[in-house]
């Protein structure tokens, strides 16, 4: 008798820690979710969006993109000219030509207190079509929205701490998910019934499949953040691994000056650049001093085609290459994740499924706020009711590990920690008010 109460009491202990640890992640989960989930919607709708940036692109802009060949085109420097006379006192940033027949010029200029606009150019004519400032376009205003939220620096940081929680809710929600007492074929069947369960097992399907299409567009999102990406551009630049593309800043090799020779025409460096194999679409930036050099660059989506030039601006002769296949291993993969992260790594079937991954987005944001608003008591969040002890070793290491691989989330947590102990006990808010169903 005593060998059976003894073996019993064994069984039960491993049984009791599984579900208190269930209990504390699931608790973990739908804090996460609390302030992830809107985000999680607005990012995944404005992506969505921004995806099909060059066809709205093509769409909203047709007159200007687009105009009627008329025989041979004009110089750029006459292009130029008729930009400076529509925009007095701006300065020529770069110039975009496609080399398509029937296609605008798109020059971006700056004013004196560093506004950045597009000006439209007919090739043929050297008429100016439009004139706009860059903060004005629809596609910037909303990935402005998609990076952060129209404030800012400080918007980034919003939208860094929610991606970088949303891969914590991830994670926590697999473990929910993860079948236990359930097969592979219930799992992945269909939502059944109606509210509140068919709310929730719509959110824990598509949030398997989610997880599986989000959690990369989130690693891939990282290097753009400013706490994430800064610490990656610090390590990159102690290793050697930055990259050593120009085209955001960097100091290009000089021209040699000649006394009275005048710099060559930009159709030569144009020239230079199909004869080095470049493929259009362009966009080159113009000396800014005596000494400087002109720099030109495939504008092409492909990655591997964005190689870079270096030409001196008198002779023309090339000063340095910058190829992309010869990018340090960091710098390589950070500027493939960006590809990727834009639908544009490999052609249709990236788009297609970053398009499947907002939606999927959206699908569990909204299934996951309505499971919970129907399940929710009133007059309380309902947060799940976990159990009043100290966390197990593996959890405290795994939450130091989280945090040091992503410090905004760290620092959030010992906020959050610091503020409950102050206020929020004090106050009732996010206390423990429901049991949880351990079978969902």
């Amino acid at each position: 008798m005593l060998e059976t109460t003894a073996s019993s009491t064994d069984e039960a202990q491993p049984s009791a820690r599984a579900s208190a640890l269930y209990r504390i992640i699931w608790k973990w989960h739908f804090l996460a979710a609390l302030y992830v989930l809107p985000f999680v919607l607005l990012l995944s709708v404005t992506g969505g969006i921004y995806l099909f940036k060059p066809q709205i692109e093509e769409f909203i802009y047709y007159d200007r993109l687009n105009v009627t060949v008329q025989g041979e085109q004009q110089s750029l420097e006459t292009q130029q000219a008729a930009v400076l006379a529509a925009a007095p006192n701006a300065r020529i940033r770069s110039i975009t030509t496609s080399q398509q027949a029937g296609r605008s010029t798109i020059f971006e200029i700056q004013d004196k207190s560093h506004g950045r606009a597009y000006a439209w150019v007919n090739p043929y004519n050297a008429d100016v079509l439009h004139i706009q400032s860059r903060d004005s376009t629809l596609m910037h205003q909303l990935k402005k929205l998609h990076g952060e939220l129209l404030l800012g620096k400080s918007g980034t940081k919003f939208v860094e701490l929610a991606a970088q929680w949303t891969l914590v809710m991830f994670i926590t929600g697999l473990y929910l998910w993860w079948p236990r007492s359930r097969s592979w074929t219930q799992v992945f069947q269909l939502p059944q019934g109606q509210g509140r369960a068919w709310w929730k097992q719509t959110h824990l399907l598509s949030g398997v499949f989610a997880s599986l299409l989000i959690i990369p567009l989130l690693l891939s999102g990282l290097p753009w953040t400013d706490v994430w990406g800064g610490s990656l551009s610090y390590i990159q630049k102690q290793t050697g691994q930055s990259s050593p593309s120009l085209r955001f800043g960097g100091k290009p090799p000089q021209s040699t000056v000649i006394d009275g020779q005048a710099p060559i025409p930009y159709q030569q460096v144009i020239n230079t650049a199909i004869a080095q194999g470049l493929v259009a679409p362009y966009e080159m930036r113009l000396p800014k001093d005596k000494q400087g050099s002109y720099w030109i660059r495939s504008a092409s989506k492909d990655r591997w085609q964005q190689n870079e030039l270096l030409i001196d601006q008198y002779s023309g002769k090339l000063l340095k290459r910058i190829n992309f296949s010869d990018y340090p291993i960091v710098a390589k993969a950070v500027s493939v994740g960006i590809s990727f992260h834009q639908g544009e790594l490999y052609g249709w079937a990236n788009l297609a499924q970053n398009v499947l991954a907002s939606l999927l987005g959206i699908v569990i944001a909204v299934s996951g706020f309505a499971a919970w608003w129907i399940r929710r008591p009133s007059g309380s969040l309902g947060v799940p009711r976990a159990p009043l002890r100290s966390l197990s070793h593996g959890m405290v290491v795994l939450i130091i590990a989280l945090s040091l691989f992503l410090p905004l989330m760290g620092a959030s947590i010992l906020v959050a920690i610091t503020l409950d102990w102050l206020l929020f006990k004090k106050l009732g808010w996010f206390q423990s008010h429901t049991a949880p169903n351990v079978t969902t």
